[in-house]
């Protein structure tokens, strides 16, 4: 089951396990507050989450929504470190892992046939890659190396239904960017949360959903604060990471 220098960690609030690996991928505290924020079909309908990496999303998602989850994902050892995963979790029946081109996905799984879709693509452009020893998986996954934010939100409009929501989670300073690229393929944004480090802090993290030919409404959430004055998770973020135990 498990390769080289992978582990199996528990997703408390969600009861599952999931492959992870210091050298690889390790999924990070955005992929949860995404995976919370997301509007997704409860019990039929289809989900496509977008930059999949080992897995993490649609295992949070699956805790959820008993509807079907598909994962796509360029690197092949991410890709399948996510398929073991959700092996481990016997919830094969529910979610699917494709290796491949995110570009690439509506022609991979069909166009403007699924009711929402997922992403957490990478944050940073391809020249801010100035470490040249970072992991060759990590490297992927965080900078623009074969994805640009602009694909990203294209791929996940050609993929939904007229009326599917697409939910994407980038830093705060994209705010602009994702709105102007959400616009121009067809996704009217309708949810925004702003996450701060702590309450003092600027936002550094956004949460955004738009609706495929929605009209023209967005709803500014509160914003959510990670760590409290003693650098501890505050409670909302320790129930979304531990759940009500």
């Amino acid at each position: 089951m498990l390769e080289h220098d992978e582990r199996l960690d528990y997703l408390l609030a969600e009861n599952l396990r999931i492959i992870q690996s210091p050298s690889v991928f390790s999924f990070s505290l955005d992929a949860v507050l995404l995976a919370r924020f997301a509007s997704i079909p409860v019990k039929r309908g289809t989900t496509v989450d977008l930059c999949t990496g080992n897995g993490a999303i649609p295992l949070f998602l699956s805790a959820r929504s008993a509807s079907r989850i598909i994962g796509i994902e360029l690197q092949e050892r991410l890709a399948g470190m996510a398929r073991r995963s959700v092996a481990y979790n016997g919830l094969e029946d529910r979610i699917d892992v494709v290796t491949g081109d995110v570009k690439d996905a509506a022609k991979l799984l069909g166009y403007e046939k699924f009711d929402a879709v997922t992403c957490n693509p990478p944050y940073f452009p391809a020249h801010e890659l100035s470490d040249r020893n970072t992991s060759e998986h990590y490297a992927i996954a965080r900078h623009e190396l074969f994805l640009t934010l602009e694909e990203a939100v294209q791929s996940a409009s050609q993929l939904l239904k007229q009326g599917g929501k697409a939910a994407f989670v980038h830093r705060a300073g994209r705010l602009a960017d994702i709105m102007d690229l959400m616009r121009s393929n067809r996704l009217e944004p309708k949810r925004l949360r702003l996450v701060h480090p702590k309450e003092e802090k600027e936002a550094n993290t956004l949460l955004i959903e738009g609706i495929k030919d929605g009209k023209p409404d967005l709803k500014v959430l509160p914003p959510l604060v990670v760590y409290s004055g003693n650098n501890e998770y505050t409670p909302e973020v320790r129930e979304l990471l531990y759940g009500n135990g």
